[in-house]
C-alpha cells in the first residue's frame, strides 16, 4: 500500500476551491471536499490508476478527476505526493507542479 501525502499547497488549492463554492452552496462545498479525499484515498491501493495529464503525457505526473477538480500527483513507488488541485476548466501550468514537486509543498 502506498502512503498518500498531501502537500500544503494542494490542501490550500482545495480549500480555495471549496471556499468559492461555499459562497453559494456550503453543503456542495463540503460534499466536494469529502469526494476528493475519498477519491485520493483510493490511491493508497491503486497509486498508478490516475491518467497522465494531456498537457504532460510523457511526465512522471498523474491526475485523477473528481469533477470539477483535477488532482495532480506523483508516485515514487512508495508514496503518493498530492501536489496540485485545480478546477477542471483552468489551464494547467506545468511549472507549478514541478515547483511543488521539488519542494514537496513543505508538507
Amino acid at each position: 500500500m502506498a502512503q498518500v501525502i498531501w502537500t500544503e499547497p494542494a490542501l490550500h488549492d482545495l480549500d480555495a476551491i471549496a471556499d468559492y463554492i461555499a459562497l453559494d452552496d456550503p453543503p456542495a462545498a463540503r460534499g466536494l471536499v469529502q469526494r476528493v479525499f475519498r477519491h485520493v484515498e483510493q490511491l493508497e491501493k491503486h497509486p498508478e490508476s490516475g491518467s497522465r495529464p494531456p498537457e504532460m503525457r510523457r511526465s512522471r505526473y498523474r491526475q485523477i478527476v473528481e469533477t470539477p477538480c483535477r488532482i495532480f500527483y506523483r508516485y515514487d513507488g512508495v508514496r503518493v505526493f498530492v501536489l496540485h488541485v485545480m478546477r477542471g476548466e483552468m489551464r494547467l501550468r506545468k511549472a507549478r507542479i514541478r515547483q511543488r514537486d521539488r519542494g514537496k509543498g513543505n508538507a
